[in-house]
C-alpha cells in the first residue's frame, strides 16, 4: 500500500517545505454531560483496510472522548462480514485505502477500491437491520478508495480536493461551517440534547465534496464560491492563481454540494463527512518563505465546536437523539 502521512499533510496545506503532524499531546477530551454512566454501546473503528485514521493512530483523539462519553470504543481488524458487525451498533470507517486484497493487482493504488463488493453488501445490509456507520472520506486518494461503498448508500464522491475562498479561513481549504455564514445544516446532529450542546461553528481542513441521498440531511454544506480540483497539481496552481478565468481552468464548481450528510437508511443511521481532521486533534509544523509555523487542527482547536460535533454524530448514529 502507498497510504503514507505525506498524503494528508502535503495535501492539506497546498504551501511550499515539508510538513510534520503528531497528536497533540495537550488535548484533553472535555465531556459536559455524559452520556453512559456505565458500559455505552460498543462502537468500532475500523483498521482493516489500510485505514488513514485508526484508533491508536490519528484517532486516538476520538477513541478518548468517546470512551469519557461512556462507548465502549473497539478497533475493528477484519473485514466486514454479518458474523464481523454483529454486536456492534456504531461503525467508524475513516479514509480507508486499498490494499492488496482489495484489487487485482499484487501492486495496489491506494484510490483502487479499498472494500469488496461482498463487504459493502454486508455493511449495507447492516445498516439496512439496525447498525448505524460513520463513513469519512477525504480528499484524494480517500474518495475514490471509498467509492464502492459510497454507492450502496447512494453516495457520490467528489473524489478531488476542496476549496472557499469566501468561507474559509487562514487559507482557502481551511473551510468554515457556521450558523452565522449559513452553511451549517439545521439538524438534531447540530442542535444537540440541549442549549450547551449546539454546534455553532465547524472548521474542516481541505477534504472533497459528496451528494448524497434524496431527504438526506446536509450537516455541512458548501458555499456558492466553493470548488472541487481534481489533484493536488491543480489546487496549488488554483491557489496561486490571480485571474479568475486563469483559475477556472484548475477546477469545477462545488457550491451547493456537502461534507457532511445525515440519513436514515432501512433501520439504520449513516452519516458520511467528506474530511477527517476535524475529528482528530492534531499539531503541525509547517516551513513557509524560510519561517516555521504551527498550527493545530482538528478537535484542539479554539473557538471551534469540532468536538461537540463529534460527540453529536456518535449520539445520533446510537440512537440518542431523534431521527430528523
Amino acid at each position: 500500500m502507498r497510504c503514507h502521512p505525506v498524503f494528508l499533510i502535503a495535501l492539506v496545506v497546498p504551501a511550499p517545505g515539508m510538513a510534520q503532524q503528531g497528536p497533540d499531546p495537550e488535548f484533553k477530551p472535555k465531556v459536559q454531560r455524559r452520556a453512559y454512566v456505565g458500559p455505552g454501546p460498543i462502537v468500532a473503528i475500523d483498521e482493516a483496510h489500510g485505514n488513514f485514521h485508526t484508533m491508536n493512530g490519528r484517532y486516538r483523539p476520538l477513541a478518548d472522548l468517546l470512551e469519557a462519553d461512556g462507548y465502549q470504543v473497539r478497533a475493528n481488524e477484519a473485514a466486514f462480514s454479518a458474523e464481523r458487525l454483529r454486536g456492534v451498533q456504531v461503525l467508524i470507517v475513516s479514509n480507508a485505502a486499498a490494499t492488496s486484497a482489495n484489487v487485482d493487482s499484487s501492486e495496489a493504488d491506494a484510490s483502487g477500491p479499498a472494500f469488496t463488493s461482498a463487504e459493502s453488501d454486508a455493511l449495507r445490509d447492516w445498516v439496512r437491520g439496525g447498525g448505524s456507520m460513520l463513513l469519512i472520506a477525504d480528499h484524494a486518494p480517500f474518495g475514490s478508495a471509498a467509492a464502492i461503498l459510497g454507492e450502496r448508500f447512494g453516495i457520490h464522491m467528489g473524489t478531488g480536493f476542496v476549496a472557499d475562498p469566501a468561507h474559509s479561513e487562514t487559507r482557502p481549504t481551511f473551510l468554515v461551517f457556521s450558523a452565522e455564514n449559513g452553511l451549517l445544516g439545521d439538524h438534531p446532529i447540530t442542535r444537540g440534547r440541549e442549549a450547551r450542546e449546539n454546534v455553532k461553528r465547524v472548521v474542516t481542513f481541505t477534504g472533497q465534496s459528496l451528494s448524497g441521498p434524496s431527504g438526506a440531511g446536509v450537516l455541512l454544506r458548501l458555499g456558492d464560491a466553493a470548488v472541487e480540483a481534481p489533484n493536488r497539481a491543480a489546487l496549488g496552481k488554483w491557489t496561486s492563481a490571480t485571474a479568475e478565468a486563469e483559475r477556472a481552468g484548475f477546477a469545477t464548481p462545488a457550491g451547493g454540494r456537502a461534507q457532511g450528510l445525515a440519513f436514515t437508511f432501512g433501520k439504520g443511521r449513516v452519516v458520511v463527512l467528506g474530511e477527517a481532521a476535524v475529528f482528530s486533534a492534531q499539531v503541525v509544523h509547517v516551513e513557509e518563505g524560510g519561517t516555521q509555523r504551527t498550527f493545530r487542527m482538528g478537535m484542539n482547536v479554539p473557538g471551534n465546536d469540532d468536538q461537540q460535533f463529534a460527540l453529536n454524530v456518535v449520539h445520533w448514529l446510537s440512537d440518542l437523539l431523534p431521527p430528523r
